[in-house]
C-alpha cells in the first residue's frame, strides 16, 4: 500500500514539474458543478458561421437580398468570416461601403442583421495581399501569422498593422460616437464612373464583438501560420489596446470603443492550457488590474470542437462524427469553465465552431440511425449539441456552416451547410428555428436526471424541461417526469420540414408524466 501510495505521489510530482516549466497549470477534467454555470437563453446557442455573401448576391453586393435574408432568419446569431483584404485592400486604404474586394456593403449587412436581432460576431482573419507579399514566393499564405515577414513573433508591435484595422472596423460600427474624427480615414477613389464612394463615418452601434482572427493555433500549416499561446497573447495585447497605449494613436480596438467585446480566436485544437499560457504571458507583460486581476487582453475565451469517434476535433484518426455527449465534448467544456472561473474572473466561454457532415465519405459524418436518415441524425446531433453546451455554461455556439462547400465532396466540412441551395432550411436549422420560437429566451436552471438528460429551463416564473436520450443507437427510454401540482402539460417534438414543433396536449395523473424519451430532444411545458 505504502509502495503504491508512494508511487502515486512520484506520478503527481512528475506531472507537476512538467507543468510548471512549461508555465502552466495542471489541468483535469472535473465533474461539473453549477457554480461555473452562467445563466444563458437558448437563443445565444443558436448561431451560425456565415458569409456577406450570405446575405447579398455578388452580382448585387450594394445590398441585402430578401430571399437570402429568409434562409440567414434561422439563426439567432452569425459569425461573420471577413477577411482582412475586404477592409483594407491595400494598405493604408479602408474600405466599408463599398469594399474595394469584393463591392461588398458592410453598413447594410449590419443594419439588417441589428434589425432582424441576430447577433454578429465579425471575425477577421486571413492576412492580405499586401502583406502576403513580404513573404518569400514559396511561404506565401493568407493564413500566415498577421505580421510582416521576418518580425517577431512575440513582440507586440509586430502586430501593429492589425491593430490599426481593428481600430478602424471599431471605430465604425462600435458604439463610441465620440472617437477623433482625424484618426479614420476611407478609400475615397471611384472604381470607375458614378461608383459610391466610402465615407468615414463612426459610432454606428452596430457590432457588439469582434474576433481577432481564426484558428491561431495552426500546426498544420507549420511555423509560418502557428502561434504558440504567448505569442498570440502578444498579437492580441496590440489588437485589444495597442498594447496598453504604448503603439501610438489609431492602434487597437478598445481605444476605438472600449465597450466592444474582443473574442479571442477560437482555437482549432481545444486544449485549456493555451490560454494558460496566454493568461501567463499577460501576467509577466501587462500585470495587473486595479482590482487585482491579470490585466488581460481579451474579453471572451473562444475554441472550436467537432465532435468525432476519436475525440480529435480536427485530427486525422476520426471516422465518423459522434453523439455530442458520448464525445467527450462535455469534459472538455467544464475544462474551459473551471480555466475561466479561476484565472479570469469567470470570462464567457464561447464554442465558435461545432457540427458534422452528411456526406458519408467524410470523417466528420452524421450517420443514418434506426429509421433515420443522416439529414435526421445531423438535426438531433446539432440541436443535441446546443443543449449539451448550454448545459456545461456556455455562452454562445455558431454551427458550421450556412451551406455546403460541396456536399459531392467527402472532404472534412464541405458537406456540412444548414441551408439548402435554394435558402430552405435543412432539417438541423429546422430544429433551430423551432427551438428559438419555442423557448429561445428561455434559460438553463438545473439537470435533474442523466439517463436520460433532463434539463430544467426558465423564463419569467415559467417552466420548461427538455428531455433525450444520450445515445446514437435509435433506442428509447421510459422516464415518470415529476411535475408536482401541475395537471396539464404540452409536449413539442422537433418536426422537419416545418416552422413549429408538433404538439400534444396531455393530461398529468397525480403530478406524473410518462414519457418516451428518444436521441430526438422532447420539449415538456406545464401549464
Amino acid at each position: 500500500m505504502k509502495f503504491k501510495l508512494l508511487l502515486f505521489l512520484s506520478f503527481f510530482l512528475l506531472i507537476h514539474l512538467c507543468c510548471v516549466k512549461k508555465n502552466l497549470v495542471p489541468l483535469k477534467p472535473y465533474k461539473f458543478s453549477s457554480k461555473f454555470n452562467k445563466s444563458t437563453p437558448l437563443k445565444q446557442v443558436l448561431g451560425v458561421n456565415a458569409f456577406e455573401w450570405d446575405f447579398q448576391h455578388g452580382n448585387n453586393p450594394t445590398v441585402v437580398n430578401n430571399e437570402l435574408l429568409a434562409g440567414m432568419k434561422s439563426f439567432t446569431a452569425i459569425r461573420h468570416y471577413m477577411d482582412w483584404e475586404k477592409l483594407e485592400h491595400k494598405e493604408g486604404s479602408y474600405s466599408f461601403n463599398p469594399t474595394i474586394s469584393g463591392g461588398w456593403n458592410y453598413d447594410a449587412l449590419y443594419e439588417t442583421c441589428k434589425s432582424e436581432g441576430i447577433d454578429v460576431l465579425a471575425c477577421l482573419k486571413t492576412i492580405p495581399a499586401w502583406l502576403q507579399e513580404t513573404y518569400p514566393v514559396g511561404e506565401r499564405d493568407n493564413e500566415n501569422v498577421p505580421v510582416r515577414y521576418g518580425k517577431d513573433f512575440s513582440d507586440p508591435h509586430s502586430y501593429i498593422e492589425q491593430a490599426k484595422v481593428g481600430f478602424q472596423f471599431a471605430a465604425r460600427y462600435g458604439s463610441n460616437v465620440n472617437v477623433d474624427t482625424s484618426l479614420l480615414s476611407v478609400y475615397t477613389k471611384p472604381r470607375w464612373y458614378n461608383d459610391k464612394i466610402n465615407e468615414v463615418k463612426k459610432g454606428l452601434n452596430l457590432i457588439k464583438y469582434i474576433e481577432c482572427d481564426n484558428e491561431r493555433d495552426k500546426w498544420w500549416k507549420g511555423k509560418k501560420a502557428y502561434q504558440n499561446g504567448r505569442q498570440y497573447a502578444a498579437n492580441l495585447s496590440a489588437f485589444y489596446d495597442g498594447h496598453m497605449n504604448t503603439m501610438g494613436p489609431g492602434v487597437g480596438v478598445k481605444n476605438a470603443d472600449p465597450n466592444m467585446k474582443v473574442v479571442m480566436a477560437g482555437l482549432a485544437k481545444p486544449d485549456a492550457n493555451y490560454v494558460l499560457e496566454m493568461i501567463k504571458w499577460c501576467k509577466d507583460n501587462r500585470g495587473y488590474r486595479a482590482d487585482g486581476s491579470v490585466n488581460l487582453c481579451w474579453d471572451v475565451i473562444n475554441y472550436h470542437l467537432y465532435s468525432d469517434d476519436e475525440n480529435s476535433s480536427q485530427g486525422n484518426k476520426a471516422t465518423r462524427g459522434s453523439a455530442p455527449e458520448l464525445s467527450g465534448a462535455d469534459s472538455i467544456a467544464q475544462t474551459f469553465m473551471q480555466v475561466a472561473h479561476k484565472y479570469a474572473k469567470d470570462m464567457p466561454v464561447w464554442m465558435s465552431e461545432t457540427g458534422y457532415d452528411v456526406n458519408q465519405q467524410s470523417p466528420l459524418k452524421a450517420i443514418p440511425i434506426g429509421n433515420k436518415t443522416a439529414l435526421l441524425t445531423q438535426a438531433d446531433w446539432i440541436l443535441r449539441s446546443a443543449l449539451l453546451y448550454v448545459r456545461n455554461g456556455i455562452s454562445r455556439v455558431f454551427f458550421y456552416q450556412t451551406y455546403d462547400y460541396d456536399f459531392a465532396n467527402g472532404g472534412r466540412f464541405s458537406s456540412s451547410g444548414l441551408l439548402n441551395k435554394d435558402h430552405t432550411r435543412k432539417p438541423a436549422a429546422d430544429y433551430l428555428y423551432q427551438v428559438n420560437k419555442l423557448l429561445g429566451n428561455y434559460s438553463y436552471s438545473g439537470t435533474i436526471n442523466s439517463n436520460p438528460l433532463v434539463d430544467k429551463y426558465s423564463f419569467n416564473g415559467k417552466q420548461a424541461y427538455v428531455l433525450v436520450k444520450p445515445s446514437e443507437n435509435g433506442s428509447s427510454i421510459k422516464y415518470t417526469l415529476n411535475l408536482n401540482t401541475i395537471s396539464n402539460a404540452r409536449i413539442y417534438y422537433p418536426t422537419a420540414g416545418q416552422d413549429s414543433m408538433k404538439v400534444e396536449d396531455v393530461k398529468v395523473t397525480n403530478g406524473k408524466l410518462l414519457l418516451n424519451v428518444t436521441e430526438t430532444p422532447m420539449f415538456v411545458l406545464p401549464y
